[in-house]
């Protein structure tokens, strides 16, 4: 069992992966706030660590075996390619390390279910890196639902699509896992249990699937409340135009958010609120999800706190895209 981390010193961060959103996102983040410190990179190739660790002002480390061989580290980042994150997470786990991974968690629910139960019974923080759920816009929509603004719920709509990208890119190899589905999907399906609850039942799904790379390119789920028959339309993929969007509506009116995943820290929401006889903009404050996450990990890790709600929902989307993947439609073009 692991003592949590005192309050009177920074969570000290290890990196494995010299991933694109840690160089872009995350590390900039880690660097700006205060309750973590930044001391190690690992690459398997040094030059790429060096790199690195020159921009942010911590060691650089060849191997991520070296890395989670380290006394001074209390937790590990793991922004490695989706099919290699389940082997790293445990490993770390098992190095006594607290973990904060990039989604998808793993790509199946067993093994999923395997890193939140050894993550348990070492007593350390397993946070999976939903990091727009961290974002103060989502909790003005609360406000406004819990106050009756569009009265009943009736229904949630979400999607996220990106353009297409390079060739060799890891969401289009199949070997690394990638595909419209784990690496874009998860974020509408996990927006609806955000709002709907946990609960939710797949109703039915396609996944366009590239015949030649052998991955989805995109995809539309319906998920729904077993008790009242409420439903999540999903959208996702990766060659369309740039969208990241919700809407909830209710039996009065609905509400809807644009740049809702990815929102840059200056970056002000407009939420729309439309009834029969009334439509209004609210713009919002400036948030940073990026940071707000590595606050939120730290103080888990300071104050033990195992975030057994966050890892409930980490498991039930893992069995959602598990359920998505094994019994959709696929068309194949």
């Amino acid at each position: 069992m692991t003592s949590p981390v005192g309050h009177n010193r920074p969570v000290r961060f290890g990196v494995i992966g010299c991933a694109d959103i840690a160089w872009r996102r995350t590390l900039p983040a880690m660097v700006a706030e205060e309750t973590v410190g930044l001391v190690a990179v690992a690459s398997r190739q040094s030059v790429k660590a060096e790199r690195f660790a020159d921009r942010f002002g911590c060691v650089p480390v060849e191997g991520y075996e070296a890395l989670l061989a380290r006394d001074d580290i209390d937790a590990v980042y793991v922004p490695l390619p989706a099919m290699l994150h389940a082997d790293w997470v445990g490993r770390a786990l098992a190095a006594g390390k607290h973990v904060f991974a990039e989604k998808p968690l793993t790509t199946e629910e067993h093994r999923t279910r395997q890193l939140v139960a050894l993550a348990r019974a070492r007593g350390l923080v397993l946070l999976e890196n939903f990091m727009f759920l961290h974002h103060s816009q989502h909790a003005a929509v609360d406000e406004l639902v819990a106050g009756g603004a569009i009265g009943e719920m009736r229904g949630f709509s979400s999607a996220f699509t990106i353009p297409p990208k390079p060739a060799d890119d890891i969401r289009n190899s199949a070997e690394t896992g990638g595909g419209a589905l784990v690496d874009i999907g998860v974020y509408p399906i996990r927006a609806a249990m955000r709002f709907l609850g946990p609960d939710l039942e797949l109703g039915g799904a396609v996944l366009r699937i590239d015949r030649e790379r052998d991955i989805a390119v995109s995809g539309s789920v319906q998920l729904f409340r077993p008790d009242d028959g409420v439903t999540a339309q999903l959208n996702f993929g990766m060659e369309h135009s740039y969208r990241t969007s919700y809407e909830l509506s209710g039996s009065r009116g609905r509400l809807s958010l644009d740049r809702v995943f990815t929102p840059p820290e200056s970056y002000q929401p407009v939420l729309r609120l439309e009834r029969q006889d009334h439509r209004e903009e609210r713009t919002l404050p400036a948030d940073d999800q990026f940071r707000n996450v590595v606050r939120d990990f730290a103080r888990a890790v300071r104050t033990g706190d195992r975030l057994d709600g966050l890892a409930e929902c980490s498991l039930r989307n893992a069995a959602l895209v598990e359920q998505v993947r094994d019994h959709a439609q696929r068309v194949y073009v």
